[in-house]
């Protein structure tokens, strides 16, 4: 009896002993091969820095689709994840059923699946967004990606590949005390306020947005220069009048002491809105004496018109019923749609980008890391300026052996340590601490002014993500907001972008035209085994005992 109290004893201490520990040494373990639950050092700092309660409201919850539920399961073990590594973390699962309008007032816009479920068709409307609450700050996460997908099994890869990112990337914003300044330059006939509206007013959400005229270089350059030094990034947007040496240098000179800077930029003259006025337009080159700006930092801008037979629609009248003109969409040549480098973090998963007269870029060799961002397709074919650019021609049947260019740079990022353009040259005027090299810094050029340029409908300002005529959709704003984030991304986040993971989802097919087999092997196969075993059991039983 006293060596039964005392095991008991033993047991008792060892038990008591294991919950103690357990609770102060607190460990998770990662067993997936791609590691999909391992935070990336940069997420274990941003969340690190968490020290009050943040709140994840996650609005998807509810019956839908059994193939969403995959993604359901994998943003709740993502942000367990979060929670484990800082308790301050706290996340709710709401049903969306009661708050469908407010949530859509909130710019969480609903998606509608169409799943196909033993041979039927169902549909679903669920809201795959997140809200972050933090110091009476607040930040939507959307869970679905809008980039190209062949599936829907192909989009929730993607959207589970992002989780990471668009999650460590929210909380980092609500955390900046100090936001980022940016400059939209003017003075040299750049795109309007409304113009630029779609795209700058998603960027005033996360950075200060301010219009810096470059008039002022004229009478006080070196001011001017100071005045630009204040902001973290510049973004020019489709000059149309050729820039001084002056206004050169305090760009240069912007550049050489770490300014980054976003160029949407065109090297000739052509414009849709003409073509549509007058059927038919002169495109001939557009001297922004910058030939020599680019040519020091590794690239050039050609005076062609790039065409590419993977290309966006436009709409025209092709006849008439009764008093009603006909429109039908056709591929415009002149606006390839192009695509994103699938192995950077600015591109990755985004849809293709529509750009209009684009001309393409030739890299130069120099010190300087060059990586394409936007390329065409094979498929192209290049126009020489000064060119008359027919409307009719949309008619005439193309040759395939005209279209052999190849892949075109129309998108380029440069990084590295720039070489002032004045380093060996006369100064337009003097700089007392004038710099010759940079420290390392980043810029991106991009072939087409109309890039981040929306439409206007109804004289307001149509997002720039959608064709108003055709209901296309594309990534120019997605592209450019990226570009921006890289661009001032100091800490390495956006790389998470990049994170690759596996998954390994049902072959609904196979299973639908298997499912008899598989109902049998996991239900009736069980039972039998156990009866079988139950029989053997009481047969041998009896033997021994009878």
């Amino acid at each position: 009896m006293n060596k039964r109290v005392k095991h008991i004893l033993y047991l008792a201490t060892l038990l008591i002993l294991l919950n103690t520990t357990s609770q102060r040494v607190y460990k998770r373990i990662d067993l997936t091969s791609d590691k999909r639950y391992t935070l990336a050092p940069i997420t274990k700092e941003v969340i690190n820095k968490i020290d009050k309660q943040l709140l994840i409201k996650v609005y998807l919850e509810g019956d839908f689709p059994s193939e969403f539920k995959r993604l359901q399961i994998e943003t709740r073990q993502f942000l367990e994840e979060l929670s484990a590594h800082n308790t301050l973390i706290k996340i709710q699962f709401i049903r969306p059923d009661n708050q469908r309008e407010k949530l859509i007032k909130a710019g969480m816009i609903p998606s509608q699946l169409t799943v196909k479920e033993d041979g039927k068709l169902s549909n679903a409307i669920i809201f795959p967004w997140a809200e972050i609450l933090y110091k009476n700050k607040k930040s939507k996460v959307s869970l679905l990606t809008n980039g190209t997908a062949e599936s829907q099994e192909d989009q929730l890869e993607k959207a589970i590949e992002s989780l990471e990112f668009s999650f460590s990337n929210a909380i980092y914003k609500l955390q900046e005390e100090k936001e980022k300044k940016i400059a939209v330059l003017s003075g040299n006939g750049e795109l309007s306020d409304i113009q630029l509206y779609s795209f700058l007013s998603e960027v005033t959400k996360k950075h200060r947005l301010a219009k810096f005229t470059l008039d002022s270089v004229k009478t006080n350059p070196k001011k001017s220069l100071i005045d630009l030094q204040q902001f973290d990034l510049a973004i020019v947007a489709k000059p149309t009048q050729p820039f001084t040496e002056n206004e050169k240098l305090v760009l240069d000179q912007y550049i050489i002491n770490g300014g980054k800077t976003l160029w949407m930029i065109e090297n000739v003259q052509a414009d849709t809105d003409s073509l549509y006025n007058n059927g038919s337009m002169l495109a001939y080159p557009r001297d922004l004496n910058l030939t020599d700006f680019f040519f020091s930092y590794g690239l050039r801008l050609n005076a062609t018109l790039l065409q590419d037979l993977y290309a966006a629609k436009i709409p025209l009248a092709t006849g008439n019923i009764g008093n009603k003109p006909q429109f039908q969409n056709l591929n415009w040549f002149y606006h390839p749609l192009v695509s994103g480098n699938p192995n950077h973090a600015i591109t990755k998963n985004i849809a293709p980008v529509r750009l209009r007269f684009a001309n393409q870029i030739d890299t130069l060799k120099n010190n300087l890391k060059k990586t394409p961002l936007l390329v065409s397709s094979m498929l192209t074919r290049k126009v020489g300026t000064p060119a008359i650019i027919e409307l009719k021609s949309i008619a005439n049947e193309p040759k395939e052996e005209d279209y052999s260019y190849g892949f075109q740079i129309v998108g380029l990022l440069t990084e590295g340590f720039f070489t002032s353009v004045y380093a060996n040259r006369v100064k337009p005027f003097n700089i007392n601490d004038f710099s010759k090299k940079s420290i390392y810094n980043k810029m991106v050029v991009i072939s087409d002014g109309d890039i981040g340029r929306n439409q206007i409908k109804k004289g307001k300002p149509f997002d720039l993500a959608e064709d108003k005529w055709t209901g296309e959709r594309f990534g120019n704003k997605e592209f450019l907001l990226n570009t921006i984030d890289y661009l001032l991304d100091d800490n390495g986040l956006i790389e998470l972008r990049n994170k690759n993971i596996q998954i390994n989802l049902l072959d609904k097919k196979k299973a639908y035209q298997e499912k008899t087999y598989w109902q049998f092997i996991n239900i009736i196969l069980p039972l039998m085994v156990i009866l079988t075993f139950g029989l053997v059991f009481k047969y041998l039983r009896k033997r021994k005992y009878s």
